[in-house]
């Protein structure tokens, strides 16, 4: 019996490549295609959204205790009958300060406005910036302005009698100014603008986020396309 000689391969041996196709192999770059370039996009979107969902997470909490403030006295600004009926209290006073401090006794002709507003704070308490210090050529009007609170003292400068009118609105006054930023000096200001950021930035990041979440972006962007034409509507049909 004999044995049978094996079927030839079909299969054609490679080229053994020389030496100078080797090094030209090492040396040429490789082809950048799209596909390529999709896993290192997707990178990119993943960490993006990764960083728009910290944002809104920690900018919520650091700025929640102003939503909340700013959101409660939207309220009691918007409807200050509910709130400040009975709050606001008046008192009257009068005294006497040295009419030496509204003679002029130096040569620009100037009262002593420092003195009369300390005698004004140490004898009555009074608090509040001063708002406004106005001599005339009989009287000396000194008023003073915080949140939810004003003064006003009117001084005759013969003898340098006057008299004292303050006027409070309470706690739900004051936060009402507080929310307006009236009277409440340059460091509320400037919480007043952080906040209005914070508001921006959480508002931004979350519209953001919904175009990464694939079953909520359609319906989560027209609910907001919505809402914003019920709050234009109710403006332009319902303020006069």
């Amino acid at each position: 019996m004999t044995r049978s000689n094996p079927r030839p391969s079909n299969t054609v041996a490679s080229p053994i490549p020389r030496s100078d196709d080797v090094s030209e192999l090492a040396t040429t770059p490789p082809t950048t295609t799209p596909d390529a370039d999709r896993p290192r996009r997707r990178r990119l979107a993943i960490r993006f959204a990764a960083f728009i969902r910290w944002l809104h997470i920690y900018v919520s909490m650091f700025g929640l205790i102003a939503v909340l403030f700013f959101s409660v006295t939207g309220v009691t600004l918007n409807h200050p009958d509910w709130f400040l009926g009975g709050m606001e209290s008046r008192a009257d006073a009068e005294g006497r300060v040295d009419p030496k401090l509204l003679t002029p006794s130096s040569p620009s002709g100037e009262v002593a406005k420092l003195e009369v507003v300390e005698h004004l704070r140490a004898a009555h308490g009074v608090r509040g910036a001063v708002a406004e210090f106005r001599v005339d050529d009989d009287e000396v009007l000194v008023a003073f302005k915080g949140p939810g609170y004003a003064a006003d003292a009117f001084i005759n400068r013969d003898d340098g009698r006057y008299t004292l009118s303050e006027t409070a609105h309470g706690v739900v006054g004051v936060i009402n100014d507080l929310h307006k930023g009236r009277d409440s000096g340059p460091v509320w200001s400037l919480v007043v603008d952080v906040s209005a950021v914070l508001l921006v930035v959480i508002s931004l990041s979350g519209l953001i986020l919904i175009f990464y979440l694939k079953l909520r972006r359609v319906p989560g962007v027209v609910v907001a396309v919505v809402g914003g034409l019920v709050v234009g509507l109710l403006y332009w049909f319902g303020v006069p």
